[in-house]
Order: structure tokens, then sequence, then C-alpha cells
């Protein structure tokens, strides 16, 4: 009798299911029907095993069918073991998963404390989502773009946040993975040259304890319960979220646009030994999470547990699941969450080469996508920036920060000089390309490019935890006043240098990444961790505003200027002799000028392409490098950054370049 695939899967007769568990005595599958309210289930007895897992063939069932596990073995929390037979599962590898958390209390297996307490004998069911059967997955309806790594443009977005208050989308679409497949949206997209969105996490999302007792909402999405199934709460019909997000990538793929998703293959929604046993906890905790001593589970992900990068579950799991969105939706790739966990079996030392990283890079499906690490985790050592394998390219946070500084004031030039460059001494060592490097100044996680020039304190007290939460290093200018300002002359210098920020970006070696709403003006106010807050704070705002049509105009012309020059967008790493750096006194950058912090000016002269940037507060005057001319083609201080005159400047003139601003010049 096969075993494998795991899951529920229709044949002609029924349904056969299987379900991963060394440490279980007996499985139930339960077949649940009726009402919301009034459920009814049928428990089936799994009475097959092999090799950990319970597998049998359930006659008469048909796709539809709600279902889920009951667990009976061992309850022994000081070992990390907690079957609990009252607790209904979802289904690892479930494709849909239907209902949420309403009662805690239900949620969880233990009575008073998750240690020492008794197992609760309080049934789950009505309280838990569920699995349900799915019809036998099809193939893509349409083929990915296949867009080269180095003419990828990325921008990084929320689902539902996105569209929610978007005028043109009909409103039973907004916020939904329809809403993002519409034509105006997709517009939206074309206009400002991107070429992949990456969505923050869509697959099964289920919010977490501490936020369940607070009656908030993990918004973003960081809390997967179903590996392989989509977010329910994305479809614009209940229980259409399969073919709804496969219309989505369809949508996007005919406008050749790629849809990377974020994943969370670090941890689970069920929180530390405290949390709900809902899934994997209840089947076999020791198979799926890390745990630490007397039962605890290790925490280097700052969510309460960890799955475990060295256990052969964790890796098939994480690897079919993966699988299945490029092979049944045609995913282009993946972005992973806390990716450096991925690299620390029983949350050990971080190995580049470790078991799940390593079975990734080599699965002939997975290989072939687009593969982006968060090089970051919660230990002591957790930035691993640059430590990952060739095949990753990895989220650049020395990017971010050095960009930030210079823009500011901050900091000698040398390190943006690096950054801006594709940062080979993080990533040329191995064998990778400057591509790997993808590169943001702005990210969901922290203040959104409007915020970053109007607040230089964090302001999360929405959040409901007492400001405390969210980072402190934001490395971010208000021009004088915190917040927003009737001034018209902050706010543009402020719109000047969020023009500066994304010219820096856009204009840098490396895969550029936008985030979503940025080129809209989009404020949060002043909140740097929204990450529990579905509302307006969260969402992005469409109406439309002196500032988000010179922002989105200076994006589309930047990235229009970047897709046109291959040297723009360059896929090798430079070479000595193919750059030079500039001082705006008329020379070439000397040893001592790098290390010199009151210098916040320099320009790069690549190919037909000279770069000059100028983050001081006063406009200087810049001699031009010989040879030339140079036709002014971008000018931050603009709206649109179109240049005021577009009259050819002979080599070794003299300029007056404005405060804190962005030109580039093109030679014949």
């Amino acid at each position: 009798m096969p075993v494998f695939p795991l899951g529920s899967h229709v044949d002609d007769t029924g349904v056969r299911f299987a379900v991963a568990s060394a440490s279980a005595e007996a499985v139930e599958v339960c077949l649940v029907d009726g009402p919301d309210g009034s459920l009814s289930e049928r428990r089936v007895e799994l009475t097959e095993r092999t090799f950990g897992v319970w597998h049998g063939h359930v006659p008469g069932v048909s796709a539809g069918q709600r279902y889920g596990y009951r667990v009976r073995g061992p309850y022994r929390p000081w070992q990390g073991v907690r079957a609990n037979p009252a607790k209904i599962l979802v289904d690892p590898y479930a494709r849909r998963i239907a209902g949420r958390v309403t009662d805690l209390d239900a949620a969880r297996g233990w009575v008073d404390d998750p240690m020492t307490g008794p197992l609760s004998e309080r049934d789950s069911l009505g309280h838990v989502p569920l699995s349900v059967v799915t019809a036998p997955d099809g193939a893509p309806r349409h083929p990915g773009p296949e867009v080269p790594w180095s003419e990828t443009v990325i921008t990084e977005l929320h689902v539902r946040g996105f569209t929610r208050q978007h005028p043109e989308v009909p409103p039973q679409h907004r916020g939904t993975y329809l809403g993002l497949a519409h034509p105006a949206v997709v517009a939206h997209l074309l206009r400002i040259g991107v070429t992949a969105v990456e969505l923050l996490p869509v697959t099964s999302i289920a919010d977490e304890p501490p936020l369940l007792a607070r009656s908030r909402t993990n918004y973003w999405g960081y809390a997967t319960l179903g590996f392989l199934a989509p977010h329910a709460g994305y479809a614009s019909l209940p229980g259409a979220e399969v073919e709804e997000f496969a219309t989505m990538v369809g949508a996007l793929h005919a406008a050749g646009i790629e849809v990377i998703l974020d994943i969370v293959p670090n941890h689970t929604a069920e929180g530390g030994v405290g949390g709900t046993t809902l899934s994997y906890r209840g089947l076999d905790a020791p198979a799926y999470y890390s745990l630490g001593g007397n039962g605890h589970d290790a925490d280097i992900t700052g969510t309460g547990n960890t799955l475990d990068a060295g256990s052969p579950t964790v890796i098939r799991l994480v690897c079919d699941a993966m699988r299945h969105w490029v092979t049944v939706f045609g995913v282009d790739g993946f972005r992973i969450d806390l990716a450096s966990v991925l690299g620390r079996p029983r949350s050990g030392t971080f190995d580049p080469h470790a078991p799940l990283l390593t079975a990734i890079a080599t699965d002939p499906v997975l290989s072939r996508v687009k593969l982006i690490a968060e090089p970051w985790d919660a230990t002591g050592e957790g930035y691993r920036v640059g430590g990952f394998g060739v095949a990753w390219s990895e989220w650049n946070g020395r990017f971010r920060d050095a960009v930030r500084d210079f823009w500011r004031g901050h900091g000698g030039i040398g390190e943006v000089a690096s950054r801006l460059t594709g940062s080979s001494d993080l990533y040329a060592g191995n064998g990778r390309r400057p591509w790997a490097s993808v590169n943001f100044v702005t990210a969901h996680d922290g203040f959104t490019l409007r915020d970053l020039v109007s607040y230089e304190r964090k302001h999360n007290e929405a959040n409901g935890e007492g400001n405390r939460d969210g980072t402190d290093d934001n490395r971010s200018q208000n021009f004088g006043v915190e917040g927003e300002t009737d001034s018209p002359v902050r706010v543009q210098r402020r719109l000047a240098t969020a023009r500066a920020l994304l010219g820096t970006l856009l204009l840098s070696t490396g895969t550029p990444m936008l985030l979503g709403g940025d080129e809209l003006w989009r404020t949060q106010g002043g909140n740097n961790n929204a990450y529990c807050l579905d509302d307006p704070t969260s969402w992005v705002d469409w109406t439309p505003s002196p500032g988000a049509a010179s922002l989105t105009a200076f994006a589309a012309r930047l990235t229009e200027i970047r897709r046109g020059s291959p040297a723009l967008h360059r896929d090798r790493f430079y070479r000595d002799g193919e750059v030079l750096w500039w001082h705006p006194a008329g020379r070439r950058l000397r040893g001592h000028d790098w290390h010199d912090g009151g210098l916040h000016s320099l320009g790069l002269l690549r190919g037909e392409w000279l770069l000059l940037l100028h983050a001081g507060p006063d406009a200087i005057a810049v001699t031009l490098p010989g040879g030339g001319p140079y036709t002014p083609v971008l000018d931050s201080t603009r709206p649109d950054g179109t240049p005021a005159g577009r009259r050819p400047l002979p080599g070794a003139s003299t300029i007056t370049q404005p405060a804190r601003s962005l030109l580039l010049l093109r030679t014949p």
C-alpha cells in the first residue's frame, strides 16, 4: 500500500490520507460536517503505519470535505511530547484550511500550567481551523516571464493592504487576490517598472496566542499554520482562495510580472509551550520543533518556537511546500523569512551548507526559481548577511543602513560606495553576482519612505505594547518637525530627499526592492512595526496628491532609465579601472578621502553614466571629470526628475549641485 504523498488526495473511490507522526500510538482522521455551531464528526482510525507515517484510504469522501486529525500517545511535557486526542489538528499538508481560532483556552493542550498541569480534556472542535480536501492539482495557467536576475526590479507589498482602498477595484475585490489582479493595479505596477511582486506571507495564517489574548490580529502574516494552503482571508469568496490565488498569478504573469512569496519556514503560529495545539505540537512536537531543556521550545526566532532545520520531517515539509507553490501555481521565487534559522539545525551554529538550505538549493525544481534569504535570526550572532551559498540572493541590510546614513549626513563615503557598486565585499568571494544583493531602503518592517524623512522616533502606541516594540535604530530625519507639517519648505525638502533615496536605490548595482506604496507617498504615522494593524495605518492610500503624483512619476522615470541601460543593471562586479570615484573638487578620490567624516559628496563614473550624490545641507560647486560632454538626464530636486536644462556640459566644467540632491548625467 503506497504511503506517499502526504496529505489528502482524492481518487475515484474516496480519499487517501497520510500524516507523519513518529511519536503517536494511534491516529484518527476526523471527517467534519454540519454548520458552524453544530458540527459533527466521524472518526476513522488510520491503521496503516509505515516509516512513521500513518495512512489509509477512506471511501466515499470527496473534495470539499473538512477534516482534522486526533492523535493518541504520550503526554510528557518535560520531554516535549504533547499528544492530546481532545485537540483536532490541522493537516500540515492541507492545501486548504478553513476557519480560525475563536477560543484560546479550547486551543490549548494544557490546564493551569503548560509544564506541570494536566492535559486539557476540552474538545477544540468548533474553535480551531480545519483542513479541507481539495481536488487534484492542475498545471499553472500561465508560464512565468522568467525575468533575468540582472533585470529584476521588486516591489514588496501586502495582498490585502495594497488594494484595500483602491478606488478602481470593485469593493468586493479590494484587499483580495483578485484585487491585486485587477487591470488598474497591474497597470500601476507596470508604470513604476517593477518586474516582480514580493508578497508578504500568503500561506495560511493563524494569529499567535499573545495576539489572541489581546484580541489582535497578525496583519503581516508571519504566523504560518499551513505551508501549502493559500490564506483564506484574501479570497473574495469563501472557499475560493485556491482558484483566486491562481487567477492572480496568471494575471501578473500575463503582464510580465513575476510572483515571489515571502514564506516563514522557521516557526509556526502555535507559539511557545504556553501556546496552542493546532497541528505540529499535537502531531509530534520533537519531530517539528527544536526543543531546549526540560521540554521547552528553543526560541531563536523571537516567536516562542523554532522549526528544527535539521529534522527530516521539517526538511521534507518545507521542500514539498515550496515545490507545491512552484509546480501548482507557477510561483517564480521565494523570500525566506529569518533564513539564518534554516542554517542552524537544532538551533545550533550557523552553517550555510546545513541540510535544509542545501535541500532547497539543490532541489531540481526549487534551484530554478529565485531564492532570497533574509540573513537574520534572534541569536546573538544572528546577522549573516553575505554568509549564504551561491544559490541565494539576500536582503542586504547594510545597503539600507549605508544609504540612510549617507542621506542624513552621517558616516563616511566608503561604506555607501561599496553598496552603490554591488557589495562585492559581501558577495564576490564565493562566486555570486551583484544581483545577489537585494538592495532596499525601506521594507514592511520599519518606516515607510515618507516616514523615514518625517520622523526621528518610532510612534507605535497603537500596537498596544507601550511603544516598546519595533526598532529604535531608524537612521531617519525629520527636518526640524516630528511628523506631518504644513511648512511647504519642509515638505519639499522631505520629498527631494525621498527622491534622492529612491534614485540611489534604483541606480545602484544589485537588485532593487521598493516598498509598495512608497511611490504613493504613504505614511504610517511614524509606526515602524505595524504588524498587528489591519486598518488604514497599514493600507495603501490611493488618494491623489502632489507628493504621490511626483514620486510615482519619478519612480517610473528611474526604472525606465535603468531598464534602458545594461550598465545600470550590470551582472558582473566591476574590476579595477572600470569605475572612477570623483571628488567634487575635480579630482579622483584619494585614500584619505574615504575616511573624511566631513565629506558628504561623491561622484561615480561607470561606462557612460556619471552619478553625483551630495547629501550636504548647502549647495556646492562640483567640477566634472574631463572628457564628456555630460548631458543631464535626472535631477532629484525636480518633481518628476526631469532636469531643468538638458544642454550638454563640457568636461571639466563646474556646476552648482543643490543641497541633498542626486544628479545623473550621460556621456555620448
